[in-house]
């Protein structure tokens, strides 16, 4: 991948059978991965039946490429499954902002899952506590019995640590916390029946009953940062110096900090960007946005994710740091054909490289929203956007949408009434 560009200029402009053309040489992909991408193949209602209960059939959504990115040095072409118009596009219009500036540098923990056992009808439990620390290693043993392909590829438990709660509506608990490596999995099965496994020998231990036994999504243990800065130069506009634009996005990050009515839209916005990547490589999106809302409020007040600054010459920094559990194993990630194309689209080789492209996406997203928040107004480009979506379901065959949607911007007026009105007079 090193001898390709993720910079593709006016790769919007394209149609679309040149877009596919432009990605299935970037990938190296089969004819029949484009067909997975483009719907004439790929998932079946058949195969879908296997995937979850009571199958009545199959729901698309749009899948995107984000161009632009370079990632520790590296061109990075990022797919994106997702219905909300402008994401696509704004995210990579960041991307190649950040790009000024050397791209964006990220790093992340080693794949730590936490499993929880929730331990009840305890005696003392300091003295529980005590017990489960002096025979930590015998349950880390037993976790690693049941740990299968994830033990042989060198993951395993790690760490057992103790919480207790002495006053709850249910009296005293000590919940255990088991810490397991999943290599490139994202986890929740392995360590699952990790802590299901070890449940009667912490029972055997403490005296108590164990009544949960279950994963957390708040994977504080496994978290994925990224940063970029973005020389001034770059932003500026006809109407503010990029010192200006610089400037108001910082002062729109600290509203997210200090606000949690604002800081809620913030972190959606992040999420925008990350839950697309996650949903096109088939992880699951409900557990990275519990985890990245929890984490959001860990110390005990919902705040923004990201934050940013700038430097003595005027330029814009940008960072984010949030728990990432996604795997490139196991799961819908193996089953689904599109899920494949895309992990092959991305070229990564483990659970934490994919982790890492996961939150600069959600940085550059954030970015996006922020700047066009403070300076032209979060509308102007979503609109022309949306006004697509009018067209279309105005009625607009495929080659009348771009004339609806023109016409409709020219006129300010983009209205579902105006564009049916539209497509009556190209059709008259």
């Amino acid at each position: 991948m090193s001898n390709h560009t993720s910079r593709l200029s006016g790769f919007y402009k394209r149609s679309l059978e040149e877009r596919a053309s432009a990605l299935q040489s970037w990938a190296q992909l089969s004819d029949t991965e484009i067909d997975v991408l483009q719907g004439s193949s790929g998932l079946s209602a058949a195969q879908a039946d296997h995937m979850i209960e009571n199958t009545v059939g199959i729901y698309s959504l749009p899948l995107g490429i984000a161009t632009n990115f370079l990632i520790n040095g590296q061109d990075r072409l990022i797919p994106m499954v997702i219905e909300e118009p402008s994401v696509v596009a704004a995210m990579s219009n960041a991307a190649r902002l950040f790009r000024e500036g050397g791209g964006f540098q990220t790093s992340s923990d080693a794949p730590i899952m936490i499993g929880q056992l929730q331990v009840l009808d305890l005696q003392d439990v300091a003295e529980a506590a005590e017990k489960i620390a002096a025979y930590k290693q015998r349950l880390l043993d037993e976790a690693d019995a049941v740990g299968g392909s994830i033990v042989k590829r060198g993951g395993g438990a790690r760490d057992l640590q103790v919480r207790p709660f002495l006053d709850t509506p249910i009296g005293p608990m000590l919940v255990v916390h088991l810490l397991m490596d999943v290599r490139d999995a994202m986890g929740a099965n392995a360590i699952n029946t990790a802590a299901e496994h070890i449940a009667p020998l912490v029972e055997e231990i403490t005296g108590g009953r164990v009544n949960l036994r279950i994963l957390s999504n708040l994977t504080d243990q496994r978290k994925a940062r990224a940063e970029g800065m973005i020389p001034a130069s770059a932003l500026a506009t006809e109407a503010m110096s990029g010192e200006e634009v610089a400037r108001a996005v910082v002062e729109a990050g600290v509203f997210a900090e200090v606000d949690p009515y604002r800081a809620a839209t913030h972190n959606k916005g992040i999420m925008n960007g990350v839950d697309a990547v996650i949903i096109a490589t088939g992880n699951d999106w409900r557990a990275i946005e519990a985890g990245a809302h929890a984490y959001a409020a860990r110390n005990g007040r919902y705040t923004s994710l990201s934050r940013y600054w700038q430097d003595d010459q005027g330029n814009l920094h940008a960072a984010m740091e949030m728990p990432l559990s996604v795997g490139i194993v196991g799961g819908a990630t193996r089953v689904h054909p599109a899920a494949q194309v895309a992990l092959k689209i991305l070229g990564v080789a483990s659970a934490q490289e994919l982790a890492e492209i996961c939150v600069a996406a959600g940085l550059a997203q954030n970015f996006a929203a922020l700047r066009a928040l403070a300076s032209e107004g979060i509308q102007r480009g979503h609109m022309r956007m949306h006004a697509k979506q009018i067209a279309v379901s105005a009625g607009a065959a495929p080659e009348q949408v771009r004339s609806v949607v023109e016409q409709m911007i020219r006129e300010n007026n983009i209205r579902p009434e105006r564009a049916k009105a539209i497509v009556e007079s190209l059709k008259g």
